[in-house]
């Protein structure tokens, strides 16, 4: 447990590790399993959305922007459940589909963690566009363009 401290102290450690605190925040947001999702953006590739209403094949949303749609249930993407949020490794993600994917290394990003973990299998789309001949353990990083402290003798041990 002293250990547990002592290395959070470290300069370099934001950059691989959320704290406590930033964990607590990520995952006490508001989540619904039957109606959060993601849908496809133009923009962004897709956004968080809240489903309102289903009608047959048809499912309407009010995206994170208040924007609302109606579009094929099918084309929805599910959301995880906000205990993954910026999770290190993408293998323990409920829903693996690229919209989640992608979010987990945009939020990664943003919070400048850009290392996480990634196991899948090859015939999970996204991965195919990246590492078309690799299945297994992948270590995916984001490159910050900017220097960061992370190569300390207390990081590397």
């Amino acid at each position: 447990m002293a250990f547990d401290m002592e290395h959070e102290k470290d300069p370099g450690w934001q950059y691989l590790r959320r704290s406590r605190e930033q964990m607590a925040a990520d995952q006490s947001k508001p989540y619904d399993s039957k109606k959060n999702c993601w849908v496809p953006d133009a923009e962004e590739g897709y956004v968080a959305a809240e489903i309102t209403s289903t009608k047959g094949d048809n499912v309407t949303v009010v995206t994170a922007k208040g924007n609302e749609q109606t579009l094929k249930k099918d084309i929805t993407q599910e959301m995880n459940p906000p205990k993954f949020e910026k999770t290190e490794d993408m293998s323990n993600l409920t829903f693996l589909n690229d919209a989640s994917v992608l979010h987990n290394l945009r939020a990664r990003y943003s919070a400048m963690l850009i290392y996480c973990q990634k196991r899948l299998p090859l015939n999970t789309s996204i991965i195919k566009a990246i590492f078309q001949t690799y299945s297994g353990l992948f270590c995916v990083v984001i490159n910050p363009y900017k220097r960061l402290p992370i190569y300390t003798d207390s990081v590397a041990q």
